[in-house]
């Protein structure tokens, strides 16, 4: 198997430093990258999430109201659900991103709990050059996000601006 960018570069002798994301000209149209660690959604995480976006939505939030809708629990907000897919995948397929496009063919497929673990995978659909900036690309990947039974829960596709290789802002901010 390839390894296609390496997890750490040499800044000094034995000295390393992190690295990560993936340039445009790493896409390949068909990779798919598993991201990890999963995340475990907790109680905390909804309350929060929907208390931020000011969700008024009782079934996120009031488990009387919960244990009465066909779930019996309270739903996880489904837009933390995305942010939170989005965020697992920001490692490989966005470090380098210059900006978020779009998100299209957003599709809650199954509910998440409180509880539950989630583990995020992306697809790369396609790629092409920027016709309006020389040193970047766009890259579209597919995103879904599966609890710890295999049930996919989400899916979405991603379209992203990207820096090519030797044009990020990584040198000067000294990354």
């Amino acid at each position: 198997m390839e390894t296609i960018v390496p997890a750490y570069k040499a800044v000094g002798e034995r000295r390393y430093r992190e690295t990560n994301g993936l340039y445009w000209e790493d896409f390949e149209p068909g990779d798919v990258f598993e991201h990890r660690p999963g995340r475990t959604v907790l109680d905390v995480d909804n309350t929060w999430f929907t208390l931020l976006t000011l969700n008024i939505q009782q079934v996120h939030f009031d488990a009387a109201y919960a244990a009465r809708t066909e779930w019996k629990k309270p739903l996880v907000d489904s837009t933390f659900t995305l942010a939170l897919l989005t965020g697992m995948s920001v490692r490989t397929v966005s470090a380098k991103v210059v900006a978020n496009l779009g998100w299209d063919k957003v599709k809650a497929t199954h509910p998440v709990f409180a509880g539950d673990t989630l583990y995020a995978e992306s697809t790369v659909l396609s790629k092409r050059e920027s016709k309006s900036r020389p040193t970047q690309g766009i890259v579209t990947v597919s995103t879904r996000g599966v609890n710890q039974d295999g049930a996919e829960v989400m899916s979405f596709e991603r379209t992203m601006l990207v820096h090519r290789r030797g044009h990020s802002p990584e040198e000067a901010a000294n990354y």
